[in-house]
């Protein structure tokens, strides 16, 4: 990639210990066993120190949902036709989709993005079109993009996130839609952990047995094709198999990083979106939250990668941010039990432990 220093290389925000400090030592005060309330005591902890606060808190989540289309369902690696990613956009815009009922639940902003998909010209309702290019090349056969798309569609994340901070929001979800993108989040965890196929890739939108066979073999061909030009440049790899939109969540995710907003990370997809993040930028881990381990086959390889305790274990496997989003329920919960918890002393209730 380019020498030049560029936004995404820009310095990571660091979290505030203090804050995390000061909410360290409220659990301790509230009217309940040390650690008797598990990960939601380290949950609101957690986003103590993102938010800079003693008392967290989740009212404007923000969520947006980054698609395009991929070169490579010409080796029949997809249970369904490309023509699905467009038609999901607008299912996504009508409030037909899972997430589309999430964020309503939430009353969360939901913005889609149009990185790149196949097909006309198109207006729907509530779809911002920013084609970089009509889907990525088959990555089987060559890079999927160009270094310049690759860095095209970081800048769509970035503007995402920095939209998000603008308007106020408190916590950052990305999600993705494409045909063939788990083939694509595949290939990026091979060429990223220097594993085979056979350990980190799964049935997708619902493969059969035979043609996960078939994309095993595809992605171990696209990795044999692409790992002398790539080594270990997570940026050289995100060209080389990745998505337009799975460099859109990369970009998001590093944005959020820098400009202090918190990220909850949703499947398989956006992991290893993540991982590209982190390999980018070590730092930019801290700024994240993990929604759930999903039953792709290969995610949980991922989140160990990440050192990731997710949230949810509810084998979700739809992607679209919505195991994410179903965590933010979750989350809300931990910072209000966190907030509105009395302490022993509010409650009269003497802490000390009887000794032995």
């Amino acid at each position: 990639m380019t020498e030049q220093v560029t936004w995404y290389l820009e310095p990571i925000q660091q979290p505030d210990l203090d804050a995390k400090q000061q909410a360290e030592q409220r659990q301790l005060q509230l009217t309940k066993p040390t650690g008797a309330l598990g990960d939601l005591e380290t949950t609101a902890i957690q986003l103590a120190n993102l938010q800079g606060t003693v008392h967290p808190k989740i009212q404007q989540p923000w969520i947006t949902i980054f698609a395009g289309d991929h070169g490579v369902v010409e080796e029949n690696i997809s249970a369904y036709p490309q023509a699905v990613t467009r038609q999901m956009l607008q299912n996504f815009a009508s409030g037909g989709a899972a997430i589309s009922v999430i964020a309503k639940h939430h009353q969360a902003h939901l913005q889609v993005v149009d990185c790149g998909t196949v097909g006309e010209t198109y207006n729907y309702v509530g779809v911002e079109r920013h084609c970089i290019r009509a889907g990525t090349a088959n990555f089987a056969q060559q890079t999927a993009m160009t270094e310049q798309e690759c860095l095209a569609a970081l800048e769509l994340g970035k503007n995402s996130a920095d939209l998000a901070k603008a308007q106020g929001s408190d916590i950052f979800v990305a999600g993705e839609m494409g045909i063939g993108n788990t083939c694509s989040a595949s290939a990026l965890a091979c060429l990223l952990l220097n594993e085979s196929a056979q350990q980190l890739t799964g049935l997708g939108t619902g493969i059969n047995i035979e043609q996960l066979q078939h994309k095993i073999k595809v992605i171990d061909q696209a990795v044999k094709l692409h790992r002398p030009h790539v080594a270990n440049d997570a940026l050289k790899i995100l060209a080389a198999v990745g998505g337009l939109e799975i460099a859109a969540m990369t970009g998001a995710y590093l944005r959020c990083a820098q400009i202090g907003l918190p990220i909850v990370v949703d499947g398989f997809i956006s992991s290893v979106a993540a991982l590209c993040a982190m390999r980018i930028q070590s730092q930019s881990r801290e700024w994240m939250l993990f929604g759930h381990q999903s039953a792709e086959y290969g995610h949980q390889r991922i989140l160990k990668e990440l050192a990731a305790q997710p949230i949810l274990k509810m084998n979700l496997r739809l992607g679209e941010g919505s195991g994410a989003g179903a965590a933010l329920s979750m989350i809300q919960l931990a910072c209000v039990l966190h907030n509105q918890m009395a302490t022993f002393a509010e409650a009269a209730v003497t802490g000390d432990k009887v000794a032995d």
